[in-house]
């Protein structure tokens, strides 16, 4: 391949209600308010020093417009385009200046069908991550990660690595060694993207890194305070796969969101990923608490980046959800 992607960069998602948005995210989060109008929020992490990491577009109903990648360069940018319709997968160019901030940037529907950008140049903005007066509620340092939920998870393994260039980290499998799912990255972490077997396409959540376990206890401490006690779903507790420390909450529109920290390198290149069997009840919560049907269930829907419609999921192909508990 001709192209180097090199991160998670940027996630659009649709809310109803912005002023909602912006107490949760702002003062619950702890993300800085670059910019904003009466239809859109920019916003970014602490440590981030472009301008945003995540946009609150204002509308009817809720969706992820798209999640986005950044790439090295703008001729990785023609060289995707080039990859993806030889393909037969309809690409679309936003020129520079057709999205606030950001450069030429390039649309497709990927393998499963969700929505995924990619984009070499946006605007810089002042890094935060020493103005300790302005850090509050969670601390939130900068985007992480996404996950989502497809039917055949894989086909979207087999994509990603084979054809993007991705490494997988850690995957789980079933007794017939079918992949549940899988982790895997470009940056050298556990995860850029994650891919589980559901009802998709759909994003079951995106990642913010925070800098310490104790960010994320203090977090829930403000969130709690804010009113937002209902919001938290799952946590804080720690992850078998990943061994990441974490805290899944909602969003005012349902949007799922993770506070996470603490995993570790993947750059080696004879890093060898590391399988779990599905019903270790360990892998989704290393202390074996169990996960609620909820954050099997329950995701958010996904447009189409030519039409702008939602686009339309099926179940995934592999039956079992979660672990069976074994007492």
């Amino acid at each position: 391949m001709n192209f180097d992607i090199i991160r998670t960069a940027r996630a659009i998602l649709h809310v109803t209600d912005l002023e909602k948005s912006r107490d949760f995210y702002v003062k619950g989060l702890g993300l800085i308010e670059t910019e904003s109008d009466d239809s859109t929020i920019y916003l970014r992490g602490l440590e981030e020093h472009v301008h945003h990491s995540l946009v609150l577009k204002k509308a009817d109903t809720p969706n992820i417009e798209v999640t986005s990648y950044k790439v090295r360069s703008e001729a990785d940018l023609d060289s995707l385009a080039v990859f993806f319709e030889q393909r037969g997968m309809k690409t679309k160019w936003l020129e520079e200046g057709s999205q606030h901030a950001i450069g030429r940037a390039l649309r497709v529907q990927d393998i499963s069908g969700l929505p995924i950008e990619f984009f070499a140049k946006m605007d810089a903005a002042e890094r935060m991550l020493q103005r300790y007066d302005l850090y509050q509620g969670a601390k939130a340092q900068r985007i992480d990660h996404f996950n989502n939920m497809v039917p055949d998870v894989q086909k979207a393994y087999d994509f990603y690595i084979n054809e993007l260039g991705f490494a997988c980290s850690e995957y789980t499998a079933d007794d017939d060694d079918k992949i549940w799912a899988a982790w895997i990255h470009r940056k050298p972490s556990v995860h850029d993207v994650a891919f589980m077997n559901g009802q998709g396409p759909r994003v079951h959540h995106v990642a913010f890194w925070l800098s310490d376990p104790m960010a994320l206890i203090q977090g829930c401490d403000v969130l709690a305070s804010l009113g937002y006690a209902d919001n938290i779903e799952r946590g804080p507790a720690r992850h078998g796969l990943s061994n990441a420390f974490f805290l899944y909450l909602r969003d005012p529109d349902g949007h799922r969101i993770e506070l996470y920290n603490g995993d570790y390198l993947t750059s080696d290149p004879d890093f060898k990923p590391v399988r779990w069997e599905l019903n270790d009840k360990r892998r989704q919560t290393f202390w074996g608490a169990e996960a609620p049907d909820c954050w099997f269930n329950e995701a958010s829907t996904v447009l189409d980046v030519h039409t702008g419609e939602q686009v339309t999921t099926a179940p995934g192909k592999l039956k079992q959800a979660k672990p069976i508990f074994v007492i």
